[in-house]
């Protein structure tokens, strides 16, 4: 078998990062050629498994310009064709051959060009009958190169349709300054929604949990949405159409029982202002949250399984 080799990109070699057929299409993600030309992915900060001309593993750490933080593993692809239906050989001691273990040799060789192992959001398709097995190797190949799995975030969209009809009980107000939001904010504690809380966390070093208008400044105070149950304040929601796409950014509740009207309430209010999808993000392990969000009329797109150093 063709000895494998493991190296970072030089500049000009982004053809060589492509000709990888992407394993999961389906997943939306920044093109690579896209990356390069906005600074975020750097030839330094990619590598790739090679076997003689081909590209058998890809794995390409992005950052963005200006970001405080460290760069994560965004895109990693194995190719697994050469594996497909096969076990692994009986006189293979020491040689690599499946694709999850050339994905941990190149994981290793890249921490250590990188000064240490970074988190990796792991990208998984929604239905796990589409890509499961590209997902369970890439996956594989993080645990044996000494990333540790943390947890899963849901990503969902609303794409139209109509919404959930208000009971009548809770009624929904702009927010009236920054100090409304920030004293909501600090009695919240938790939110059960947060979208873009790693990338805030690494380009600015915003805790979006407990600072949202720090990250969030390009959306009018205005657009923020409180929750009240007759004069008393039970949610508030921060949804925004200034990201890259509408999102709903935040959303913490006081009162459990106002999250689908609140949910709803956020949704109209971007689609109101032209928005035709939005999207949310929900820790798995939130069930009533996840539950409550497919009743609104969100369906998941992806999820990320995030592993992180040990």
């Amino acid at each position: 078998m063709t000895d494998l080799v493991v190296r970072p990109l030089v500049a000009g070699e982004e053809k060589l990062f492509d000709s990888m057929p992407d394993p999961l299409p389906q997943l939306r993600q920044i093109s690579y050629a896209d990356g390069i030309a906005g600074g975020g992915y750097r030839p330094e900060h990619t590598f790739v498994a090679l076997r003689g001309d081909r590209v058998v593993g890809r794995a390409a750490w992005l950052l963005l310009p200006g970001s405080v933080g460290e760069p994560w593993l965004e895109r990693f692809d194995l190719d697994l064709k050469p594996f497909a239906g096969a076990a692994r050989p009986a006189d293979a001691a020491g040689s690599v051959d499946t694709a999850s273990e050339i994905g941990a040799v190149l994981l290793r060789a890249a921490h250590d060009a990188l000064g240490g192992p970074k988190v990796y959001p792991a990208g998984v398709l929604a239905s796990a009958a589409r890509g499961a097995g590209v997902a369970e190797a890439t996956m594989a190949a993080a645990r044996l190169a000494g990333l540790v799995e943390r947890g899963e975030r849901i990503r969902f969209s609303w794409a139209g349709g109509p919404l959930p009809a208000p009971s009548g009980r809770f009624s929904f107000r702009s927010a009236q300054d920054a100090a409304e939001i920030g004293a909501l904010v600090a009695r919240i504690g938790e939110p059960v929604v947060l979208t873009g809380a790693e990338t805030a966390r690494v380009v600015a070093g915003v805790d979006l949990a407990r600072d949202p208008l720090a990250w969030l400044t390009g959306t009018p105070l205005g657009n923020w949405r409180v929750a009240l149950h007759g004069d008393e304040p039970v949610g508030l929601a921060g949804p925004t159409a200034d990201a890259c796409f509408p999102m709903i950014a935040y959303l913490g509740l006081l009162d459990e029982s106002v999250l689908g009207e609140l949910l709803a309430d956020a949704v109209a209010a971007l689609a109101g202002g032209g928005a035709y999808e939005v999207v949310a993000d929900v820790d798995a392990h939130r069930v009533a949250v996840v539950a409550e969000l497919e009743r609104t009329g969100f369906r998941r797109i992806r999820s990320r399984v995030v592993f992180t150093p040990a």
